[in-house]
Formats: structure tokens, C-alpha cells, sequence
């Protein structure tokens, strides 16, 4: 049986109850090619010159990889021109970035994490970008974007997804109409879709956690981790795998494919700071995806969805994966904060 292209998959999805917007499904056929090159600059490696460290520091003030560098002014470029965007925002960049005059204009806003788990380039292990996708506001019309307008909760996310570089280079999305995930067939240069309808279990037996960092953790999580640690012996009666890959896209692929919890939780390191990972870059797209797949996700105490952002970089603490997991260690924060 023949399979399905991306391209295939987007126009059957724009035909059917007019269910995704033509200059939607354009965007998303350039964020998709724009991941190919990508993939093909990580999978050079060292043969292209593409690895190690600059000298540079993000807005973040991480040390930036020459790949985060390459990926973010891939995105830039390829995303440009199509005249399906109002303007973008990057995880590496301080401030959003309009689209030039001279190319026209559309009504979406794009965000992306250009290059996550940047830290595993040099050691050969899975990295992948993330992406999101927002209509600009109706107030944005005959005037320029600005930060405010991309300022907009996850669930008003009209697409989202990701691309991993791993042993083969994938691509899952959504639209609002559940998960699908593509791999990219290298001969032929075209995504082709491999997995259907993606569902996260509602149990799982294993988290995906730093645990070298416990004992900074508040008590409802350092609680609910140790039921885990403590396996049949402790008053769960049930044990657990540990997974931690230290790339959310890796990790996220995994729970998405075979159940699972993702957790990065507040610390009292950087007290102030409600968590580390990006609200607008990485926990909503990832949120969103999760969620349309059955999954929960949570800051601990709120669906992640729900939060209304105050900044472009604004972090937060992210719970996710199978959802009777997600609800009980949420369950445990709220409770300690009553």
C-alpha cells in the first residue's frame, strides 16, 4: 500500500470540513523543509564543521552551538518569504523578528525552539526543533506585530510540532485533529506518514526526570518521585523505569510513542524562576501535542494551555505525558498548597 506524503496528509486535512486554512498547511510544508536542512546539517556532523561551541551567548545567556546558530537562521530564512507570516519569534533571539517589506505579509506568528537539546550535539545523541504556531489578533491589522501579539495562551495554538534527529528523522504534529508523525524517507527527500492517530497510555511505569536534582525540588515533588523510587516495596505497590535524555524532544518522543512522564520542575536554585524550560517555545507546543494525543500537562499546579504569558521568554515548570500520572503528582502540589 502506498503511503501518505506530508503534503498528501495537509491537503486531505484542508479539503475535509475546511479543517486547516491553505496558508496554514503552506506554513507548515516550509517549517517541514526548513527541518530537512536541519537534519541534514546534523547528520554531517563533524564532516560539515558543525559542531562545537561559539563564543556567543542566546538571550538566555547559554553558550550558543554553532548548530543552534545554523538552525535558527534556517528557520529565519526559510519562513521569510512564503507570505504566510506577520512576523516570528526564536528561543536564540531577544525580541520577535518582523517579516521584511519587501516580502508580503500573511496573518500567522511563528515560534520556534530552533535547536533543542542543543547540549547533546557534540555526543551524537537525538536533538530535534520544536514549533508553534498562533493566528496574530484581529487588532494586529494595517499595523506592525508586536511582542504583545505573540503573548497568547497555549490552547489558542493553531498548529504544533516538532522534528527529531535521530536514528531516522521524524516529524509529529498536530492541527487540533490529534497526533501524526512523519519520518523523512532520504532517498526520496519527502516526509512520509508512519504513524497515525499517536495516543499516549493513561499508565505508565516510567518518568523522565534530573534526578540529580531532588533535593532542590519542593516536597509534593520530591514525594511523588519517591513513591516511584520506592517501587513495590513503598505504598504504591508498583516500580518504575528512569529515562532522562536531557532533550526534551527525545524525551517527549519517547512518551508520545510508548506512554510516560516528562518532568522539569521548579527549584529552589533560582527561586524566583517558576521553572527552566520556555513557556512560549517549548511547554505549549509540547502541551499541546501531548494533550491531543490523551496525555495531561501541567505546571504543577494549572493546565500549562491555560497560562496566560506575561513575556516572550517567560519560563515555567512542566508536567506531562500519561495523564493519571500527571494528575497525581499535580494532585500532590495542590494539596500542599491548601
Amino acid at each position: 500500500m502506498k503511503r501518505k506524503t506530508l503534503t498528501q496528509y495537509l491537503v486531505e486535512q484542508q479539503r475535509s470540513a475546511n479543517a486547516l486554512h491553505a496558508e496554514l498547511r503552506l506554513l507548515i510544508e516550509i517549517v517541514s523543509r526548513a527541518c530537512k536542512t536541519i537534519s541534514h546539517s546534523v547528520s554531517k556532523g563533524a564532516l560539515g564543521g558543525v559542531l562545537g561551541s561559539l563564543e556567543s551567548e542566546n538571550v538566555q545567556g547559554e553558550v550558543q552551538k554553532k548548530l543552534d546558530v545554523i538552525s535558527n537562521e534556517v528557520l529565519l530564512e526559510a519562513n521569510e518569504w512564503g507570505g504566510h507570516l506577520a512576523a516570528m519569534a526564536s528561543e536564540e533571539m531577544e525580541t520577535i523578528h518582523l517579516i521584511p517589506n519587501r516580502y508580503p505579509k500573511g496573518e500567522y506568528l511563528l515560534l520556534f525552539d530552533p535547536l533543542d537539546g542543543s547540549s547533546n550535539i557534540d555526543v551524537n545523541v537525538s536533538i530535534g526543533t520544536i514549533f508553534s504556531v498562533l493566528k496574530a489578533p484581529a487588532s494586529a491589522s494595517g499595523r506592525d506585530i508586536n511582542e504583545s501579539d505573540f503573548l497568547q495562551p497555549g490552547h489558542t495554538q493553531v498548529a504544533a510540532g516538532y522534528a527529531i534527529y535521530g536514528p531516522q528523522t521524524m516529524l509529529v504534529l498536530t492541527i487540533g485533529q490529534g497526533v501524526v508523525g512523519f519520518t523523512l524517507d532520504r532517498e526520496m527527500g519527502s516526509w512520509v506518514l508512519t504513524h497515525e492517530n499517536l495516543i499516549i497510555p493513561e499508565d505508565t511505569k516510567e518518568l523522565a526526570v534530573n534526578m540529580s536534582n531532588m533535593r532542590h525540588w519542593a516536597p509534593p515533588m520530591k514525594r511523588y518521585v519517591q513513591e516511584c523510587l520506592d517501587g513495590t516495596s513503598g505504598e504504591r505497590d508498583k516500580n518504575f523505569n528512569m529515562r532522562w535524555i536531557a532533550s526534551m524532544v527525545a524525551d517527549v518522543h519517547r512518551l508520545i510513542t510508548r506512554g510516560g512522564i516528562f518532568m522539569y520542575p521548579w527549584d529552589d536554585r533560582e527561586p524566583n524562576k517558576p521553572g527552566k524550560l520556555r513557556l512560549m517555545y517549548e511547554a505549549n507546543p509540547m502541551s499541546m501535542l501531548v494533550e491531543q494525543a490523551g496525555g495531561m500537562a501541567t505546571n504543577g499546579t494549572s493546565r500549562i494551555l491555560d497560562i496566560e504569558p506575561h513575556a516572550l521568554h517567560e519560563r515555567v515548570s512542566v508536567m506531562l505525558g500519561s495523564k493519571n500520572e500527571v494528575a497525581r503528582v499535580t494532585q500532590y502540589h495542590l494539596d500542599a498548597a491548601t
